[in-house]
């Protein structure tokens, strides 16, 4: 794109948008087979020079082909023109035009036009689609860092309903770049902490940002930069040191997880009791036992306890707040509260899971 920009600390052309299932390199492509035309057009020439008794030039009172007519026969033989001016004369010369010249024509011409018309369709419909990418593009969700946890948060949302053409990735390894392209999602490739490079993934629009880099630094900057740039967006982002999480709280982060911390306390937790980490993993692993769930109170739900619910309720959703069920806050369940709850990951007829079947739902006070 014209509007990119070369990054000498990247490698790579930073602000690129890279979209999934396309030639990432087409003029290199074209420049490999110019070269190739090139040189079928050397080889012919230096053919009909060495046997250019074998030819006859009517333009030449000897009927001599010098060099240069072996020159302008050769082109105008390759590209179809045919003047008729030198023909060979020859058995020899004639076979050599009929079992060699001839497929070099063929060749020459698929390789300079028919290569040169692929590569500009190409350009074209690449530039086509990441117009019409932009475009469409708002209300969607940003991953910063397509590493490990970049790829599981990114398959949880695809599993909980996200639609894939809605999730952006902006990396910069070309491992990471392959992965989510192999994924079929767009990536934006540069560094998440400048503003151009967000503004390309259309950070302003989106309505989550997920920031998943491997530095503390890395994440903190992203999320100034992203805060700045959307004030309103939801940002959740990982941190590999509890002490770095309350800076990233103040850089404007609404959630922030600690990956070293949370799996240290899974591995505790497995070592002094296997099956309570057998348990908690299992609520970490998507469709699989038991699962982690937020969903509405149901009107029929209204007025009830936490505890009276079929599902296994934890905690209560209130004016923004969350409340554990026990708190004596939220004894009685009321319109527009959100139950945060654990149900199994798949139905099971002797366990329903309700808000699942087109019930009604006691979101506001009408």
């Amino acid at each position: 794109m014209t509007d990119d920009l070369l990054d000498p600390r990247e490698g790579r052309t930073r602000g690129r948008v890279s979209l999934p299932d396309r030639n990432r390199s087409p003029w290199w492509q074209l420049s490999r087979r110019l070269l190739m035309a090139v040189g079928i057009l050397v080889g012919t020439v230096l053919l009909v020079w060495f046997d250019n008794t074998g030819y006859v030039d009517t333009n030449d009172p000897d009927g001599y082909v010098s060099f240069t007519a072996a020159i302008y026969y050769t082109t105008v033989t390759l590209s179809t023109t045919g003047y008729g001016d030198i023909a060979p004369i020859s058995t020899e010369a004639r076979m050599v035009n009929a079992f060699v010249i001839t497929p070099a024509r063929i060749a020459f011409l698929v390789l300079l036009i028919g290569t040169t018309l692929e590569v500009l369709a190409s350009q074209g419909r690449e530039m086509i689609r990441v117009a019409r990418w932009r475009k469409n593009m708002g209300a969607h969700v940003v991953v910063i860092g397509y590493g490990t946890k970049g790829r599981s948060a990114v398959e949880t949302l695809i599993n909980n309903g996200q639609d894939r053409d809605k999730i952006v990735v902006v990396d910069t390894g070309q491992a990471a770049i392959d992965d989510a392209n192999a994924d079929d999602l767009v990536v934006v490739v540069g560094d998440a902490t400048r503003r151009d490079i967000l503004r390309r993934a259309g950070v302003a629009r989106a309505e989550q940002v997920i920031i998943t880099t491997d530095r503390d630094d890395s994440n903190v900057l992203a999320t100034l930069t992203v805060r700045q740039l959307n004030p309103d967006a939801w940002i959740v982002s990982a941190v590999r040191e509890q002490e770095n999480a309350p800076l990233i709280k103040q850089s404007g982060a609404n959630s922030v997880i600690t990956s070293s911390d949370a799996v240290g306390r899974l591995l505790g937790l497995s070592s002094l009791s296997p099956t309570l980490g057998s348990v908690m993993e299992d609520l970490l692993t998507y469709g699989v036992g038991l699962e982690v769930a937020e969903r509405d109170l149901l009107v029929t739900e209204v007025g009830q306890q936490p505890q009276a619910l079929p599902d296994q309720v934890i905690a209560v959703v209130r004016d923004e707040k969350v409340y554990r069920y026990f708190d004596p806050v939220v004894t009685q369940l009321a319109r527009g509260d959100r139950l945060v709850v654990v149900r199994p990951a798949k139905e099971l007829p002797w366990a329903p899971r309700p808000g699942t079947h087109n019930e009604d739902f006691a979101t506001d006070e009408a």
